[in-house]
This record gives structure tokens, sequence and C-alpha cells, in this order.
């Protein structure tokens, strides 16, 4: 049995002709284009706001009959080059419509389960530091705190209902204090309660935050956050999904 094994290992390996073709490769899966994207996400907004189909085709319809109108009293009437201009701006105009409708929705795909402060936290474009999991977390209730460190200083966003979380952002307020004494943190509370902020806003109010720091001082502070360490742990049920609003995905990219 070992010679027959080894005469099988020295035969010679059969030949390839010349013009004969190479053996297919398995190509991997194409990634869906860019109007496949397009038409998920119209699809997945209209389902949670059936109102955005006919405030795409109004905005559509009134930016090419704004377009008319200018063309009719600045240049004598030439509809023709209205409609090459209003069409493409009309169709630009529906399209941003769409992407913040579709932010909306997947907000609200993810409002009230847990971790969707964090996936909210995480739309924030360059210039942020945050931390991919909650830095506090009530095991009972659920409830959490995020953080991100930007220039505007260190921002907590809470998740859960105010009387209950205080004592989480009150313990993470006297642990930055420690070490980071001069700079500012401030708490953002998620919800739809009295005092609290929309989901969907969440990143809106963070940007609104005057900047204190230098880029440099946020690289700072963030090193200085991290030498703390001894991160929880995360029970069960935090941010189980890792939803995560696609921007690129809302504007068709």
């Amino acid at each position: 049995m070992a010679k027959t094994s080894d005469s099988a290992s020295n035969a010679p390996k059969e030949r390839r002709n010349l013009f004969s073709r190479k053996p297919k490769t398995p190509k991997p899966d194409k990634q869906p284009g860019r109007m496949k994207q397009m038409l998920d996400v119209f699809k997945m907004t209209r389902r949670y706001d059936p109102s955005v189909v006919w405030l795409m085709l109004l905005v559509f319809l009134g930016v090419i009959a704004l377009a008319l109108i200018i063309s009719f009293f600045f240049f004598n009437n030439n509809w023709i080059t209205a409609l090459i201009l209003g069409i493409p701006l009309g169709l630009l105009g529906a399209l941003l419509i769409l992407s913040r409708r579709a932010e909306r929705a997947a907000f609200s795909q993810i409002e009230g389960k847990p971790g969707a402060s964090g996936a909210a936290l995480n739309t924030l474009r360059r210039g942020w530091v945050i931390e991919e999991q909650p830095v506090a977390v009530n095991p009972r209730s659920q409830d959490a705190v995020f953080r991100a460190v930007g220039r505007p200083g260190v921002v907590l966003v809470t998740e859960g209902a105010p009387h209950r979380v205080r004592t989480l952002v009150e313990a993470e307020r006297k642990k930055l204090g420690r070490i980071l004494p001069n700079v500012s943190v401030h708490v953002i509370q998620s919800g739809r309660e009295e005092g609290q902020v929309e989901l969907s806003k969440v990143a809106k109010q963070v940007k609104k935050l005057k900047n204190e720091l230098t880029k440099a001082e946020v690289n700072a502070v963030s090193k200085r956050i991290a030498s703390l360490g001894g991160k929880l742990p995360i029970p069960k049920g935090v941010d189980p999904y890792k939803a995560r609003p696609d921007r690129k995905a809302a504007r068709g990219r």
C-alpha cells in the first residue's frame, strides 16, 4: 500500500494545453450595487414612514416648477434649460429627503432596545473617540451610560429612566473628575420622557456643544481615560444586535 501511495504521489502532473482555459475559481459574493442599496433603503423607509413617497415627489416637482418659473422671468422662458437643471436638482432634493427619513426609520427600529444610545452616539463623525461598549451598566434594569471624547470634552449619554441612571452618571463623573479635573463632562439623557433627548437627535445635541479642547488634547484625554482600565463586563441583553444606522446606505453611497 505504501508503494502504491508513493507511486501516486510521484506520478507526473497533468499538463495543461497552451490554448486550454484556466480552471474557473469561485468568485466572491458581489456587494449590492448603489441602485440596489438605494432601493433597499427606500423600501425600509417607506415601511416605517409611508409619507416619504409623497414628500419626495413633492420636492422633486417643486424644484422643477421653481426652475421653470425662474427661466420664465430671467431666461426668456428657456424651458429646456430649466428642465436640464431642474430634474437633477429635483432628484437631489428627493434623495436628501430620503436620507433624513431613512435615518429616522433606522433609529425607530432600534429605539427601546439595549444599546440604542450607543448606536446613536456612533453616528458622530471624525474627531470623536467613542467607546463601543457602555462604561457603566446596571445589570438588573439594563440602564447604561455610554461615553465619547471630543473637542467639547467628555460626553456621557444615558440610557434608562432618569431617576435610575442618576447613580451611574454620578459615579462616572467622580471617576473622571479624579483624573480629568479641568475637562468638562456633559450629560445627555436619551429617551422620550421630559428632559430627555430623542434617539434620532442625540448626535445633533452633541454637535451643539461648544469646543473647548484641541485635537491634541482630545487624544491626551482619551489616553488618560484608557489608563483607568477595568472595564465592566457587559451583561446579557446589552447591545445584542450591534445595531448601527447605516448613514452611507441612507445616502445611497
